[in-house]
């Protein structure tokens, strides 16, 4: 994301500037990794599972965003400057957004419709994040 790109979200209260702190960058991604690896454990609901996922998702989503200096407190924003953070296309980000939508609806109306396939692409979306949020690196 540019410079200006992330001025413009500031500007409309979207994301804060907030100098990045690589304790927390680890904690978040220590986190998604390891909700992620519990994603997979085929025993446990698909509910289950998809909560584990996406709160994965979340937690290595924002941490990208941490990694550039920002911070946000609406969860659909991380997913959205994916593809500026880390470069990841339309084909991870729009899962997520797709996902943090049927999350949204199971908390707020108690109606998680989720099934097999869409656990496992909101896994291989949190898969792709991992990898790219692993080399970003250090936080200068």
């Amino acid at each position: 994301m540019t410079s200006q790109q992330f001025k413009n979200l500031v500007d409309i209260g979207q994301i804060k500037q907030e100098p990045g702190d690589q304790k927390e960058f680890d904690g978040l991604l220590h986190s998604g990794q390891a909700r992620l690896k519990d994603s997979l454990v085929k025993t446990l609901s698909l509910e289950s599972r998809f909560d584990l996922a996406y709160n994965a998702a979340h937690a290595l989503s924002l941490a990208a965003l941490r990694w550039h200096g920002y911070r946000s407190e609406n969860r659909y924003i991380v997913f959205q400057c994916l593809q500026h953070t880390i470069g990841v296309g339309p084909e991870v980000w729009r899962v997520l957004a797709h996902c943090h939508n049927l999350r949204n609806r199971g908390e707020y109306e108690g109606l998680l419709e989720v099934n097999e396939r869409l656990v496992l692409d909101l896994i291989q979306a949190a898969e792709a994040v991992l990898g790219e949020v692993k080399k970003l690196g250090p936080i200068s």
